[in-house]
Order: C-alpha cells, then sequence, then structure tokens
C-alpha cells in the first residue's frame, strides 16, 4: 500500500523527508535514503506502509528493555530496509533489502491489535530493522492498541527528527536505542550517519518522557576504547543517570567478519566505568548467563531481578522500591 508522507515540505519540485535526521531532499522521481520513500510530482509517496518482514513473540528483556515492563511478553514487527548503512548489521537480511524481499506481507493496522490479542502480547513492538522508516505504519498501529490498553516499544538507531517524536506523544511508551560509537569517524565510516544527530534523538525522547533505555555494542578495535566508552557513560549520565545502559558483545556478521568476538573482560571494563561515571542500571549483552543480566538496587546491591538470558528466574520488589533499602526505582513494572 502507498500512502503519502506525513512529515515533509516542498520548494518548488523538490520535496524534504522531515522523518529522519538525514532530511532527504529528493529530487522528481528519486528515492530517498531508505529507499522507500520517493517524490512522486511532488508529493512524498511512502511504499512500506503495512508491509510486514517478521513478526515473533519475544520477551521484552529481548529488545533489550530490562527496567520497563520486566517479565512481558511483546509482539515484534519488522519490514525492510534502514536510513544507516552499518557492515556489522545482524539484521541485515532485512535491513539491506528492499522492496522487492520476497517475504514481505501486507497487513492493515487491525491486524497489528489483533494478532497482538490472539499471541497474548502485553504489548507490540517495532523492532529487527529501524522502526521509523516506516514512521506511518507504526503510528497508526501504536495509536490503535494504545487505545486498546497495550504498550509500545521502539528499537531504534536513534535517527528520529523531533517532528517524527511529537507525533509518537502519548503512544510511544519506551525506547531501546542503539549508540551505535562515540565518535563522528565512527558514525562516518560506518553508519553514514552524524552521532550528533543521534544524541539530539535521544535527549529529545527523555525531554518527551519515553522510558528510555540505551545499547551499547562494544566492537573491538572500532568503539572499544576506555577514553570512549568514559566519554558515552559521562554524556548518559549528564542526561539521567538512572538510564538503564547495555553493553552488548559483537560477534562477526554480515560484512564485518574480520573483527573477533569482543572479550568478556572488555565488556566488564565498560560495565566498571559506566558504574564510575554514576549509572545506576547497567547490563551486560549476549554474555549469556553473566551476573549483569540481572538488575541490582544501585543502592544497597540488593539483586531485585534475577535472570537468565532473556528470561526472568525472580522479581523482588516491594511496589517499585527495595524490599532491602527501601531505594525508589527506576522500573515500570
Amino acid at each position: 500500500m502507498i500512502v503519502e508522507s506525513r512529515l515533509y515540505s516542498k520548494k518548488n519540485s523538490v520535496v524534504e523527508c522531515k522523518t529522519c535526521m538525514h532530511l532527504c531532499r529528493i529530487k522528481p522521481e528519486k528515492w530517498g535514503r531508505c529507499r522507500v520513500r520517493k517524490n512522486e510530482n511532488g508529493i512524498l509517496s511512502v511504499y512500506n506502509y503495512g508491509m510486514v518482514s517478521a513478526i515473533a513473540l519475544d520477551p521484552i528483556e529481548k529488545k533489550p528493555l530490562h527496567n520497563y515492563k520486566p517479565g512481558t511478553k511483546v509482539l515484534s514487527f519488522g519490514s525492510v530496509s534502514c536510513n544507516f548503512r552499518c557492515p556489522h548489521c545482524q539484521n541485515h537480511e532485512i535491513a539491506f533489502s528492499d522492496l522487492t524481499y520476497p517475504y514481505l506481507r501486507e497487513m492493515k493496522a487491525e491486524d497489528v491489535f489483533r494478532l497482538a490479542i490472539e499471541r497474548k502480547a502485553d504489548g507490540i513492538a517495532w523492532t529487527y530493522n529501524e522502526p521509523s522508516i516506516w514512521h506511518e505504519f507504526a503510528l497508526d498501529s501504536s495509536k490503535l492498541v494504545k487505545e486498546k490498553g497495550l504498550f509500545v516499544v521502539y528499537v531504534t538507531n536513534g535517527y528520529m527528527t523531533p517532528e517524527a517524536i511529537d507525533q509518537f506523544e502519548g503512544v510511544l511508551d519506551a525506547a531501546n536505542v542503539d549508540v551505535k560509537g562515540f565518535t563522528a569517524d565512527f558514525y562516518k565510516r560506518f553508519c553514514k550517519a552524524k552521532l550528533e544527530k543521534v544524541l539530539e534523538c535521544v535527549e529529545y525522547l527523555v525531554k518527551k518522557r519515553v522510558f528510555v533505555e540505551l545499547t551499547y555494542l562494544v566492537i573491538p578495535g572500532e568503539n572499544d576504547s576506555e577514553e570512549e566508552i568514559k566519554e558515552f557513560t559521562a554524556w548518559v549520565s549528564g542526561i539521567n543517570k538512572r538510564i538503564p545502559v547495555h553493553f552488548s558483545r559483537f560477534h562477526p556478521d554480515y560484512k564485518m567478519l574480520d573483527k573477533a568476538v569482543t572479550p568478556v573482560k572488555t565488556i566488564e571494563k565498560a560495565v566498571e566505568i559506566a558504574k564510575e561515571s554514576g549509572i545506576e542500571y547497567v547490563y551486560v549483552g549476549n554474555v549469556w548467563g553473566h551476573k549483569n543480566e540481572s538488575t541490582f538496587c544501585p543502592k544497597c546491591g540488593y539483586l531485585l531481578i534475577e535472570r537468565n538470558g532473556f528470561y526472568i528466574e525472580k522479581i523482588d520488589l516491594d511496589g517499585n522500591k527495595c524490599p532491602r533499602c527501601g531505594y525508589g526505582q527506576n522500573i515500570i513494572l
């Protein structure tokens, strides 16, 4: 289904997309970087409305979201393409595909809600590829499921414009944002994007009271220096030390097969640096069985939520407080 973009402007025959931070200026009959938006006679047409590549019922911990609705289930939806070009993309089959992807199916917003109910989901997640590039369908579907009492989460690269975020006001409950590195050079070389735009997006999501968690994929030799991790964690702490941070272990994929798997000690050093920066909730990803998959009280160290991989073993909270010391937690149950 083809629909008109909700966010663009027009000057003469050129349109400017205002959905993501690339702000593509698109000439007639040309496509934006996302390869799903096209200038057709001065109208910005969106070609991926309702075009779904993947659906799965996941624990919310898999997103990963550890402090928002722990133990709940989300029905996850993905489409095709992306506005980044990461050579290590772990969902490259769909993120680097286009509208010719053979397994696409067309859905309506009502189908999203129906499937969520059928599969007994507590909420929905827009994930797998970058969700903001099918902004219109995600927005329409999210409004519907939100009205019906389900929650809505995004797993995103953090390149949404403030205007796109504004349209989700009161609809988007939580987001995990991938901060893929903390230098302008990393973003330029690997993502074909700008770090400062990601930081602006994260800060605006926090300002709009979206529950934010951050993921930092630690890649050996590229974004794993102690100095870079310190700068990243200092920035997070400067926004809000209660934002949960996930340091995820890299494994070779797609076009980045020359890098080794991240040593566990590198991940643990990143956790240490984050805690020294004052960040209260620091997690380890892709290291199954690690103690830092679990949630501990930032004040007294009591085990609040015990995890084994993506699965909850126990939740021990007194309302929203630590049962041992009474410290109020930044956890939404």
